[in-house]
């Protein structure tokens, strides 16, 4: 196995619990193709082994702190079962959930997804990339799929230097997947959804608000109505809100597939749909706000802070008195400080009393490691206005 140095800054990175070190901390580069290689610090201490990526900022990302491990197909085996083993729990709430959480499973650059009996994976470095096989070859070993689909349709494997296709590794994967999750169905779409073909890390957040649903219900960002199914099993009345069109159109089919008739699907702009309402003085019993990350990078956080505290404003005015709002940011830029910071500024601006219910994180299957930020970016808010 090839060698790699790094600087002392580089060494810390490792002892601080972060796997990444960035090209300008290795001292040494390891004159090898992407794959993995042995890693010592300046004074040939040896420190592990690390999938290295030769074009990538992010050069070498610690796989095993064992200087000796040898990454094959047991290596991968052993790893990949204790990821699985962990979502154990999870296959009777729902049949589609993350078994592979990179970083946060120790699997760096690594992403499966469990749909039914199908698996996408999504292997984002050229040091993962050169374990294709064995990783393919060790989930279809334990998790014994039907198919096993690439979503390597990501912008971070240009950074890498790698392809960005939608290629089938296994088997064959379905265009459309039922999903079934705490008692609601809908349908992923594997090949050409988002993300890998749907959005599985609210599910622990919608199933809480499928628990306090009642009365008038608001689901703004609604896309494929995930949060709305979940509203209309304790709701009266469920408005999904959505600017595309189509993807309402999606929404009101996954009604139908519950057998829910008690779904509007409104074509519109969320801010204006809220300052509108507002106007009219209306009046909602639940509130869901899922907007997409409004900061994609860290110079977009204040245009976006504003965003938040803007729309989370707006759902507050619009609570009925005991009405609760579900709030929840994906923006891995906004933490969890500024996230409640935000809603302590809406809260004040909207002239209600809001009390703070429950804060939400993310869910069993997409763990945040406290030392590795990047693996953690849901936070959610479950608020009731006292009048």
């Amino acid at each position: 196995m090839h060698h790699a140095t790094v600087s002392t800054k580089g060494a810390h990175r490792w002892q601080q619990g972060h796997p990444w070190i960035y090209r300008s901390d290795v001292v040494a580069r390891p004159d090898a193709p992407a794959g993995a290689v042995r890693v010592s610090d300046q004074r040939g201490k040896p420190l592990g082994v690390a999938l290295w990526s030769p074009k990538s900022e992010i050069s070498l990302r610690l796989l095993d702190r064992d200087p000796d491990a040898t990454i094959d197909r047991a290596w991968w085996h052993g790893r990949l079962t204790r990821a699985v083993a962990r979502r154990a729990e999870l296959g009777s709430v729902a049949n589609a959930y993350r078994l592979v959480h990179g970083e946060g499973d120790l699997l760096p650059s690594l992403v499966v997804d469990c749909y039914d009996r199908w698996l996408v994976v999504q292997l984002m470095s050229a040091g993962l990339e050169r374990f294709r096989a064995e990783i393919v070859d060790a989930l279809q070993d334990i998790m014994a799929p039907e198919g096993i689909l690439a979503r390597n349709d990501v912008s971070l494997r240009v950074k890498e230097g790698l392809g960005t296709d939608v290629e089938l590794l296994a088997g064959a994967v379905p265009d459309e997947i039922e999903v079934e999750e705490h008692g609601v169905r809908y349908l992923a779409a594997p090949w050409k959804g988002q993300k890998t073909g749907a959005f599985l890390d609210q599910r622990e957040n919608r199933a809480l608000v499928g628990r306090i649903a009642r009365g008038t219900a608001l689901d703004c960002f609604s896309y494929h109505g995930s949060f709305a199914l979940h509203l209309a099993r304790g709701a009266t009345a469920v408005t999904a809100l959505d600017a595309s069109a189509h993807a309402l159109t999606r929404a009101e089919e996954n009604f139908r597939r519950n057998g829910f008739t008690n779904g509007t699907f409104i074509e519109a702009n969320a801010f204006e749909y809220l300052k509108a309402r507002e106007r009219e003085r209306a009046r909602f019993d639940t509130i869901v706000l899922d907007p997409p990350a409004f900061a994609k990078t860290r110079p977009a956080l204040p245009g976006a802070t504003r965003g938040y505290n803007e729309i989370n404003l707006r759902a507050m005015r619009l609570l009925a008195p005991g009405g609760l709002l579900f709030t929840a940011s994906c923006s891995f830029h906004m933490t969890k400080p500024l996230f409640l910071q935000m809603l302590e500024s809406a809260a004040a601006d909207s002239g209600r009393r809001i009390v703070l219910r429950e804060i939400r994180g993310q869910p069993l299957d997409h763990p945040e490691l406290l030392t590795v930020p990047e693996t953690g970016y849901i936070k959610g808010a479950l608020l009731e206005a006292l009048d």
